[in-house]
């Protein structure tokens, strides 16, 4: 392999410290905008269950059962079982950005019922990539060491491909994310009963696109990671 195939510890180094900069950034901000939105109420009054049952009535959804769960950002879709879980701060508030939560994660009950093709694919690598997960939390350390005093690259090589599965998954991650918060704005924008005025709407929005935010620095963390790891693998093997 040439050596402009290879990438630098120093780069790949880098590039993890300012991914890791710009996700604590990202994961403020977020957090200072989920803060804020969650203290503005809601004109309409309804809570985030109200909001959540009723976009999945509209979407002729009735299948799907709508539940308060503990912890805070704790709020998904259980494809499993057919339950969207709202965490208790937005389950009971009535406030824009519980209203905005409630409606992203019926976005992804919409994308089930739709067999929206990257939400299919996302759940059916979800074992592959748990696997995948466990390899990488002793294949790594175990194979530099091995690496380092053996020259056996086996076992960092099995880790940085699991790393890298993990890596892919984060990214299919984003398209499903993504389309569930414009599915959730969509119709937030076509229920004036629900958000009043532009400005709920805009205020929604807002917290949905930061919300996002989180997982693409989570992303593009994971590859941070897989290149430094591979740059190890690849540079000592030459």
């Amino acid at each position: 392999m040439t050596h402009l195939l290879l990438i630098s510890y120093n780069s790949a180094w880098l590039f993890m410290i300012a991914i890791a900069l710009i996700s604590f950034i990202v994961q403020w901000r977020f957090k200072s905008k989920f803060k804020q939105y969650s203290e503005m109420p809601l004109l309409s009054g309804l809570s985030g269950k109200d909001v959540a049952e009723r976009m999945l009535r509209d979407n002729g959804i009735y299948d799907v059962k709508v539940i308060s769960v503990d912890g805070q950002l704790t709020d998904h879709y259980n494809p499993e079982d057919k339950t969207v879980n709202l965490s208790q701060d937005v389950y009971n508030s009535r406030s824009i950005a519980a209203a905005a939560v409630a409606a992203h994660e019926c976005g992804h009950a919409v994308q089930h019922a739709k067999a929206y093709s990257w939400l299919t694919l996302r759940s059916t690598l979800v074992p592959v990539v748990n696997v995948a997960s466990t390899l990488t939390q002793w294949t790594l350390m175990i194979g530099i060491l091995l690496l380092f005093f053996t020259h056996n690259p086996l076992v960092l090589a099995v880790g940085v491909g699991a790393l890298a599965l993990v890596t892919l998954f984060s990214f299919i991650t984003l398209p499903v994310e993504f389309d569930a918060s414009n599915r959730a704005l969509a119709w937030l924008n076509n229920n004036y009963s629900v958000m009043q005025t532009a400005e709920e709407h805009q205020q929604a929005k807002d917290a949905l696109w930061w919300a996002a935010m989180t997982y693409v620095v989570a992303a593009l963390s994971a590859l941070a990671t897989l290149l430094y790891y591979a740059s190890f693998l690849f540079n000592r093997r030459n």
